[in-house]
């Protein structure tokens, strides 16, 4: 079973990359404080990746 991760926006997304924002919609966030639960699969953790700088990650 792969691992869950539990991922939260805690930054704005104002003055940010059209490319990170597009980023953050495909992962389902919106606005601040928004959380999802995806499954680790390697687009996922790219898509992490490229983000980490506005997300908390989690293990769940």
């Amino acid at each position: 079973m792969a691992k869950k991760l539990r991922i939260t926006l805690v930054k704005s997304t104002i003055g940010r990359l059209q490319k990170h924002r597009d980023t953050l919609a495909s992962l389902g966030l919106k606005k601040i404080d928004s959380v999802v639960e995806k499954e680790a699969t390697p687009d996922i953790l790219g898509k992490i990746r490229q983000i980490s700088y506005l997300v908390n990650v989690e293990e769940v």
